[in-house]
């Protein structure tokens, strides 16, 4: 049994409730990621994803120097445990329809699981696996 440890990324970037969405971005950018963890008085209360600000910010002509993480995050995380059996992770982005699950080990935040993390395990030598380990910024 594959478990979430084997596979998380570690000490996954997170960013204040304040923090501007355009900085937000450009912390997604630089970092070659596509969600960001956000906090609200050094806990855990979100998750921005390339998507949220697409939606929730760009598409309604939202001023990304002006709107916060806050206003644009994905408040009801689903979550999952360091020893979890991978296979059931990937239940858990099937039946929500997400592609991230951050994890936690009681309530301390140690990782992150991702949709392109879970194809590289089970199915290494698909194209979304080889796509999942490409630097997005070339």
């Amino acid at each position: 049994m594959t478990t979430v440890r084997e596979v998380m990324t570690r000490d996954p970037i997170t960013m204040d409730v304040n923090t501007v969405v355009s900085a937000v971005a450009r912390q997604m950018r630089d970092a070659s990621i596509s969600d960001v963890l956000v906090t609200d008085r050094g806990r855990v209360c979100g998750i921005v994803t390339e998507r949220d600000v697409v939606v929730r910010a760009v598409a309604e002509d939202a001023d990304t120097r002006a709107v916060t993480a806050g206003d644009v995050l994905t408040r009801d995380l689903v979550t999952v445990a360091p020893d979890d059996d991978l296979k059931a992770a990937e239940g858990l982005m099937r039946v929500h329809a997400i592609k991230h699950l951050p994890v936690f080990d009681g309530d301390r935040l140690v990782g992150i699981i991702a949709l392109g993390d879970v194809a590289v395990e089970e199915l290494p030598d698909s194209l979304f696996a080889e796509m999942a380990v490409e630097d997005p910024n070339g």
